[in-house]
């Protein structure tokens, strides 16, 4: 596998927020969102065994994993390869753009999957026929920049019935990439008080995400 970085933080988005988590991040993305936050993983990083990799994970104190990037899915052989080495009791979930077929995936994976919304730039990429395979444990989540990306997101919601696929709808408002080291809502792209009252005045059966983890650390440091 080619690793970018392998570290232990908070879970900063998802329906897990707040849990201790353990990430594998991957090298290597095929899309180029404008609003990207880990620009670093396109290339680099470190050549490791799927041996290697999981005897890492074994040295923290926790069996919540998330496996991204980048693009891990660019890398499927390997991620499928790494995820059999893992005992059953750990909870193993793929953070992915949404633009490569997830129906390979075994049964035990949490799919975040990244429905691309307007303002990335990236959003004619989506494959379709990831909404076949989604279960209700799986989370389908759209980063926001604005309110035509809110109300893409919205609609594609209601058009694809996607809370008969999943409860776990999560609205992200998009960070600057030049976040620097303020921890505030400022650094939104979209404010998440207006992302909340756009929620509420249309009753969007989704979730408020906001990324905790950079609230709480450097918004541009890495390893968080």
């Amino acid at each position: 596998m080619q690793v970018s970085e392998i570290f232990f933080s908070i879970q900063g988005e998802s329906s897990r927020a707040g849990l201790p988590c353990i990430f594998v991040r991957l090298t290597g993305c095929n899309l180029r969102c404008h609003w990207c936050d880990t620009e670093y993983s396109f290339y680099g990083g470190e050549r490791l065994s799927v041996e290697q990799v999981a005897g890492r994970l074994r040295q923290f104190p926790s069996r919540l994993l998330e496996i991204t990037g980048g693009e891990p899915m660019l890398q499927e052989k390997e991620v499928l390869a790494l995820i059999a080495l893992l005992p059953p009791d750990w909870t193993v979930m793929i953070e992915t753009s949404g633009e490569r077929d997830l129906s390979r995936l075994p049964e035990r994976v949490v799919r975040i999957m990244d429905v691309k919304c307007p303002g990335s730039g990236e959003s004619g990429r989506f494959y379709q026929p990831n909404l076949q395979v989604l279960t209700s444990r799986d989370e389908i989540k759209f980063v926001l920049t604005g309110r035509e990306d809110y109300e893409y997101a919205r609609d594609f919601i209601a058009r694809h019935r996607l809370e008969a696929i999943t409860p776990h709808l999560l609205l992200s408002p998009a960070f600057h990439k030049t976040a620097g080291g303020d921890r505030s809502s400022r650094q939104c792209r979209l404010d998440p008080q207006t992302l909340a009252e756009w929620m509420l005045a249309d009753g969007i059966p989704a979730r408020l995400s906001l990324q905790i983890h950079k609230f709480i650390w450097d918004p541009a440091q890495r390893g968080v």
